[in-house]
């Protein structure tokens, strides 16, 4: 079984997601906090293989949580479930090694989909070895492919060449915009090059997960705008 520690400062949103947790096999619930100082608590308890994380919290902020985690060398994964949207939070949460980002409001398959992922990580790093030994360039592509949430699209996966963090950046990018897009926009607030914040775009649009539209500025040249195919939260139920 994975252990699980649920934070969240909403005590009710802490109990439904420890209810999702416990939907999904071979996860469950050792303990809930509502606050850092009660998650370190917990940490220093129990046997903790994930923590699902909330970045809003009374004493301190989910990041600075897991920074003071990694200082103090604590082993426990990190699934940071908030409602920050900001690409500056989700670009820190990706520094500091958390190793999913879901997004507040979601439903139970978006946390499902997630916690089978990282359920399929642990299978992956069990079965290249203990940790102690070395890994040849397969069993690095096999441990950094086991988190690649599948997308819907011809392949299945993200194809070659594109990468599960950045994908998930481009998509908070667009789902926090206050309208659609232009290529130029989405890689400056990314942070990435052009050329690469198109190929992601013209990816996810092909898969069915962004839509396009044309826009004519002062000079009559058509510009494509891109916006999240669904801007509204699966709701929390």
């Amino acid at each position: 079984m994975i252990d699980v520690l649920v934070v969240d400062d909403d005590f009710r949103v802490a109990e439904i997601n420890a209810a999702y947790v416990a939907k999904v096999p071979g996860f469950r619930v050792v303990s809930r906090a509502h606050t850092a100082a009660q998650a370190l608590s917990c940490l220093a308890r129990d046997h903790v293989d994930l923590v699902l994380l909330d970045h809003y919290l009374p004493d301190e902020t989910g990041l600075t949580l897991v920074r003071r985690l990694r200082r103090l060398g604590h082993p426990a994964d990190v699934i940071t479930v908030t409602a920050a949207r900001d690409v500056s939070t989700v670009r820190t949460a990706m520094r500091y090694g958390a190793l999913q980002y879901l997004v507040k409001p979601f439903s139970f398959s978006g946390l499902r989909s997630k916690l089978e992922s990282y359920a399929a990580l642990r299978r992956t790093l069990e079965g290249v070895g203990s940790g102690r030994g070395e890994a040849g360039q397969e069993q690095v592509d096999q441990i950094f492919g086991a988190l690649r949430t599948t997308e819907s699209g011809p392949a299945g996966g993200l194809p070659k060449g594109h990468t599960a963090p950045t994908a998930e950046v481009i998509r908070h990018v667009l789902s926090a915009a206050e309208g659609p897009l232009s290529a130029h926009e989405v890689a400056a607030r990314a942070g990435l090059s052009r050329s690469t914040a198109q190929r992601y775009l013209k990816y996810r649009e092909g898969a069915g997960r962004i839509s396009r539209s044309l826009k004519y500025g002062d000079t009559d040249r058509p510009e494509h705008r891109y916006a999240w195919a669904d801007l509204r939260p699966e709701p929390l139920r």
